[in-house]
């Protein structure tokens, strides 16, 4: 394995402890701000409104600046943006820190996949991405508990004391590990990247992220009410459940990976077609303890597993200029995440119960899997220009050609 993965994976691990950490400190936040619990809670949802803006914006700011040279930028950005959130002395110092750091969100992650991409040989392209990606489910699995813990036992601006370290010691590493004949290569321009979006495959890959990763996500979004007030855990037990979905994140994740090498559309067909059984068989199975507990972690590996293959998909029919795509697919993650954490409310706030999110959640991967079938359908008539240039480069190295 390059070790440049391992320094994409370390800054994503941080990214993604930034983002979900907060969650199990928002009362200490709120507490120490003076703040109402609606007001704190704009430290998540301005956090996840700023990934859309970073995804699109600061990725095609970057469009002519070499990979590299980005990423170190980027982390940069999130380093101080956490630094920021440690040492605030009130709300808004906070909130803007969120925002900061939630800007390099989207862009790390739709250039660093890039970047993965480029490190290793073209049939490995998807376990690259699973790497970087790696870093994101292990800090759910691990960096959520434990921060939540050290912010608790020494208050809540240690862990983001803890945040800006892992932060310094990954753009340490992008800087001396990440090769520059791998990534330090600028993209296409902003024009060149924008001419990605003519394709319809590639607006078929964002449409199907938005509702698979959605789907999944709406469904997560309420799943602390669905275990207490529909399966009967208690509150106590919430955390412990939710590493058990985090093991099941990091394993979708490293299965995902390895599949999408073998056939991108094919995974996809699969596994959309398997979480939406698993999140109808969550809502009828979810009063009972046991199955329930079988089925969040179900949820979260079939969920999860499916994004190397959304992000390979994306890249593979914008190869001639996939920067700005690849963070547009990122932003299209964190759309499908608010679309389906919204209509689960809606369903909630309708009298619905608190296993509707699951239907609505299953509806949406349904969705996801009719345009995935649609698009595979149309690819095999046109394929993509990595299929056609791979196919070009073995027409030319025959010696007849």
């Amino acid at each position: 394995m390059p070790a440049g993965l391992i320094a994409l994976a370390l800054g994503g691990f941080g990214i993604g402890l930034t983002e979900f950490v907060i969650a199990g400190l928002l009362p200490e936040v709120a507490a120490d701000f003076h703040v109402d619990e609606a007001t704190a809670g704009w430290l998540i949802s301005g956090y996840a409104l700023a990934v859309v803006v970073g995804a699109l914006g600061l990725t095609a700011a970057a469009t002519r600046i070499p990979r590299k040279a980005a990423l170190l930028g980027l982390m940069v950005l999130f380093v101080v943006g956490n630094l920021l959130s440690a040492i605030a002395p009130d709300y808004g110092v906070m909130l803007a820190g969120r925002i900061l750091a939630a800007l390099c969100h989207g862009a790390f992650f739709g250039i660093g996949s890039v970047v993965a991409a480029g490190l290793v040989a073209p049939e490995k392209q998807a376990r690259a991405i699973a790497v970087m990606f790696t870093g994101l489910t292990a800090a759910n699995v691990l960096g959520v508990p434990f921060g939540t813990l050290l912010g608790q036992a020494f208050g809540w601006r240690s862990t983001f004391w803890a945040i800006t370290v892992i932060g310094v010691v990954a753009m340490i590493g992008v800087a001396l590990l990440v090769p520059r004949d791998a990534a330090d290569r600028p993209a296409a321009g902003l024009r060149g990247e924008l001419s990605a979006f003519r394709s319809g495959q590639v607006w078929f890959s964002l449409i199907a992220t938005v509702l698979g990763f959605g789907g999944m996500f709406g469904a997560f979004t309420y799943i602390a009410y669905t275990l207490t007030g529909v399966s009967g855990f208690p509150s106590s037990a919430v955390p412990w459940l939710l590493i058990l979905f985090g093991l099941g994140l990091f394993a979708g994740n490293w299965v995902g990976g390895r599949l999408a090498d073998r056939s991108i559309d094919g995974t996809l067909l699969w596994l959309l077609g398997a979480l939406a059984v698993v999140l109808v068989g969550f809502a009828l199975v979810a009063g009972m303890p046991v199955g329930a507990v079988i089925a969040l972690v179900l949820m979260g590996a079939f969920g999860f597993a499916t994004v190397p293959a959304l992000q390979l998909r994306v890249l593979s029919y914008a190869s001639h200029a996939p920067t700005l795509a690849s963070g547009g697919n990122i932003a299209a993650f964190n759309l499908g995440n608010a679309l389906g954490a919204w209509l689960g409310g809606l369903t909630i706030a309708a009298g619905l119960g608190y296993t509707s999110p699951l239907w609505v959640g299953a509806a949406m991967t349904i969705g996801a899997l009719v345009v995935v079938a649609i698009a595979a359908a149309a690819s095999r008539r046109r394929p993509s220009p990595a299929e056609s240039a791979d196919r070009a480069n073995s027409e030319a190295s025959l010696p007849f050609s």
